[in-house]
């Protein structure tokens, strides 16, 4: 294994594995953060034509964010990943490249008034789009036969929607062998998404580490401690900014802000006058592909939608997609909340708004997720008195609220809980996909609670999968893969029998209502979800009985 990327940043995740006949990688993502990280981007450590297949946790730009380049540069084989991380893919890889190439139209203006040389985008729209079919879309749980060395299934990581916990399963020349990719772990009892899979098995293990070395206070996590700043702001004349990921946290602040409004009726008229904006249109496409993929949802979220109620709206919400929308928010008083993109201030409409907010002392900048060494996000959440946005000196004058609980990423204590459902040690743990400091601490933190010693990546660098041989061991293939499928299709199954029961006793209590067509459309999409997992289970059950 060569870890390409996220080895001693956050960002760029990228792991090559190689077999004696295959090359394959897991994730292609970009680098965010400084100009040097930016630089990274534009090579990669292996030639991408050598490349036979990628295997891609989820849909995160730092993730999957250089997976037009890898086409661009060569490669031509298949893109696996799960049917929700495919729809997302077909908006945010194309934003991605329409970003790149503004970026570079952006820079060439100045080159060109400097006599500097111009500089390519790092790709574009079309290259965007050429990568886009090689994307192979699968199921949770399903065990995808990649070739005649390589299998994999697909878990659920409850990070962002469709994001996947992925199991590599290789047999070179008869030694079987087990890698587990944790990809990002979500948090458990987060709203909307599932909880991370446990696994409970693996030879060998690539982990994350974002917040390895802290654990998300209440506070933090709290949705009332967000209202409150929202509250205070509105109160003193100012806006509420909140720089947002469009995918997973914008609609997760979306589902909170629903369910506070419905369960806190003695705030509802205030609350009701403040115009909460969701300004991106990444973010409203990609709030759409949310409300198209129900089936992956928690329980309590299915039961809303079941109940007729869109968890993904209310009253006072307004989605802002064309620009002259957007820059018409920075000429209106009245106070408001902005929730926009990109989370980490990089790029998009998020610049503005802190452009014309940050200086304000009546305004509030919300954090609600991981900001990286050297993005405008992480030198204001740092204390910068003064920031650089287009050029302009801007002075910090907003209060600052880090509001990290609201991470999609699993906590210390999260990544602790997760590594517990192991059933013996793997043979080698690799801690990536975070700073230094959080993946010793980590470390440290691993060793204390399990006993295990675990290999803390730094920078690019190669290892040799080897297990001891000696240990007594049965086949992987049939007792992880097929064992454990079969036991979550039985689940699966189970679930399916208890949501066509309840949706049974709702239809019947239906029958004499008078229902608006939203709500029978809601009801149709939901059954044809269900009809959907129905017949891929079927599938699935009948493709593990012939093998």
């Amino acid at each position: 294994i060569q870890f390409c990327g996220a080895a001693q940043t956050v960002t760029g995740s990228c792991h090559l594995i190689s077999t004696d006949k295959y090359k394959f990688l897991l994730d292609c993502g970009q680098f965010q953060g400084s100009d040097t990280e930016d630089q990274w981007n534009y090579s990669f450590d292996f030639n991408p034509a050598e490349i036979d297949f990628v295997l891609l946790s989820h849909a995160h730009i730092d993730h999957s964010g250089r997976l037009p380049l890898l086409v661009k540069k060569g490669f031509k084989g298949k893109i696996y990943c799960t049917a929700a991380t495919a729809d997302l893919l077909q908006i945010m890889l194309l934003d991605s490249g329409y970003i790149h190439e503004k970026e570079a139209e952006w820079d060439n203006k100045k080159n060109e008034r400097l006599g500097r040389p111009l500089r390519e985008p790092l790709y574009t729209v079309a290259d965007a789009q050429a990568s886009l079919t090689h994307v192979v879309p699968v199921l949770y749980d399903q065990l995808l036969e990649v070739n005649d060395q390589v299998k994999a299934v697909f878990n659920d990581a409850g990070h962002i929607l469709g994001s996947a916990i992925i199991e590599v399963f290789t047999n070179v020349d008869g030694d079987e062998s087990k890698l587990v990719f944790s990809g990002d772990l979500g948090v458990k009892n987060k709203p909307i998404l599932r909880d991370p899979t446990i696994i409970k098995k693996a030879d060998f293990l690539i982990l994350e580490t974002t917040y390895g070395d802290r654990v998300h206070t209440q506070s933090e996590a709290s949705v009332e401690t967000l209202i409150d700043i929202i509250l205070r702001t509105a109160r003193r004349g100012g806006n509420t900014i909140i720089p947002s990921f469009a995918v997973g946290r914008t609609q997760e602040l979306i589902y909170e802000l629903n369910r506070f409004y419905e369960a806190h009726s003695e705030l509802r008229e205030e609350l009701n006058r403040i115009m909460v904006y969701v300004d991106s249109p990444l973010a409203i496409s990609a709030t759409e592909v949310f409300q198209r993929n129900a089936s992956v949802f928690d329980d309590e979220t299915r039961e809303y939608i079941l109940k007729g109620d869109n968890p993904l709206d209310f009253k006072n919400l307004r989605f802002t997609r064309k620009s002259n929308e957007s820059r018409a928010l920075n000429d209106d008083p009245s106070p408001k909340v902005i929730i926009a993109a990109s989370g980490m201030c990089e790029a998009g409409r998020i610049k503005h708004h802190l452009k014309h907010n940050l200086w304000n002392a009546k305004a509030s900048i919300v954090f609600v997720g991981y900001q990286a060494v050297g993005t405008l996000g992480r030198s204001i959440l740092d204390g910068c008195e003064d920031v650089s946005i287009f050029g302009e000196r801007i002075h910090v004058s907003a209060e600052i609220h880090n509001l990290s609980g609201f991470s999609g990423h699993a906590d210390r204590e999260g990544l602790l809980n997760w590594l517990g459902g192991f059933q013996k040690e793997p043979y080698q743990i690799f801690l990536v996909h975070g700073e230094l400091e959080a993946k010793n601490a980590f470390a440290e933190s691993v060793k204390n609670c399990f006993g295990y010693d675990c290999i803390v990546v730094q920078g690019v660098s190669e290892y040799e999968l080897i297990k001891d041989l000696a240990a007594s061991h049965e086949p992987v293939s049939q007792r992880m893969a097929d064992r454990e499928a079969i036991n979550r299709l039985k689940e699966n199954i189970s679930a399916i029998r208890i949501d066509l029961e309840d949706l049974l006793y709702k239809a019947n209590l239906a029958v004499d209502a008078e229902l608006t067509p939203e709500q029978m459309e809601q009801i149709n999409r939901v059954v044809l979800s269900m009809e959907k997992n129905t017949v891929d289970l079927g599938m699935a059950l009948t493709h593990q009985y012939q093998k």
